[in-house]
């Protein structure tokens, strides 16, 4: 049975098999991912089309009898500060993705670093105050890539501690997804955060 090792020491906190020993599907983690990325996307990027910039109203020349070609404003296109063809727009990037595609993606994301030992919990409550040095000591021999901590609701002290790591990420346990968990070479949960996220990937009951 899988289980994740509290950093520190001390006994191992038991992983439900469900969510914690299924199977990687790399296709369907690839999809969640791409989506999830994509999702987080602004879309707020634009440009003004030769309508939108001001000015250009005139014609610069006439038609006829210059020996220059025919120009009907200053803002077209081929001008200098004139105005972008076929340019970005504001949009959304969102790709709809089934729930259960995504459950099942999450549960994948999880049992890849329950397998690898990569997984382990924190005692969030034992941060009075909050204390870098010792946030850091804890990850001491987590090191090696990007560290995600993962935390629940009241738990803001222990937030403020591992915020200022280099390489660790901290985000509310609501924030995870699959793309930030793939993402962390080592995963670091609260109690509560790790209910949190079991019972997110949890398969649904059927009657």
């Amino acid at each position: 049975m899988a289980d994740a090792q509290p950093l520190g020491g001390g006994s191992a906190v038991p992983l439900d098999a469900a969510v914690f020993e299924a199977p990687f599907n790399g296709p369907l983690v690839h999809e969640v991912v791409v989506a999830e990325l994509a999702a987080r996307r602004r879309g707020t990027h634009a440009t003004k089309t030769r309508g939108m910039v001001s000015g250009g109203g005139a014609k610069p020349w006439r038609q006829k009898g210059t020996g220059r070609a025919r120009a009907g404003s200053s803002r077209s296109p081929i001008w200098t500060g004139g105005g972008t063809v076929f340019g970005p727009s504001p949009r959304h990037y969102t790709v709809k993705v089934n729930r259960k595609a995504r459950r099942a993606a999450l549960r994948a994301a999880l049992s890849v670093h329950a397998e690898r030992g990569s997984l382990h919990t924190v005692e969030a409550a034992a941060f009075d105050e909050p204390s870098t040095k010792r946030a850091n000591d804890l990850l001491s021999a987590h090191r090696g890539g990007s560290v995600l901590i993962a935390l629940a609701d009241d738990e803001l002290t222990a937030a403020k501690s591992f915020r200022n790591l280099t390489g660790v990420h901290v985000l509310h346990v609501d924030d995870v997804g699959v793309a930030d968990i793939v993402g962390a070479a080592t995963v670091v949960a609260s109690q509560g955060a790790l209910d949190n996220l079991t019972a997110r990937a949890r398969r649904e009951e059927r009657s």
